[in-house]
């Protein structure tokens, strides 16, 4: 037996043999696929040749160079000056965030005095 809820009385009552569709459901009808956005390309493969667009020359090669250099550096350390300091600053933060929670922590575990 199908159920259905009853708007004035707020409680579940029995529905007639078919089954209970409430507005906004249907029935299974497969919805119509929307069409494809993206279906055709935004340039042809014939036009401009094969090679790709960029917005600038491409620093992967010198990056490499750098990275891969065996100094005895850490690679978070390689650039310079700019990454000691970020590096530095990091670690500071860190230590004093550290810190500043044991403090917190010990404060909070001490009594008040009422």
């Amino acid at each position: 037996m199908y159920y259905k809820l009853n708007g004035v009385t707020q409680r579940l009552t029995g529905a007639p043999a078919a089954a209970y569709n409430p507005q906004g459901l249907r029935p299974g009808v497969p919805p119509v696929s929307p069409p494809i956005t993206f279906a055709s390309p935004t340039k042809l493969a014939t036009e401009g040749g094969s090679q790709a667009e960029y917005m600038g020359a491409n620093r992967v090669p010198d990056l490499q160079k750098v990275f891969q250099k065996s100094d005895g550096l850490p690679v978070h350390l390689k650039r310079g000056l700019m990454d000691k300091m970020l590096y530095r600053t990091t670690m500071g933060l860190t230590v004093g965030g550290a810190l500043y929670c044991m403090v917190a922590l010990y404060i909070a575990a001490q009594p008040s005095n009422k």
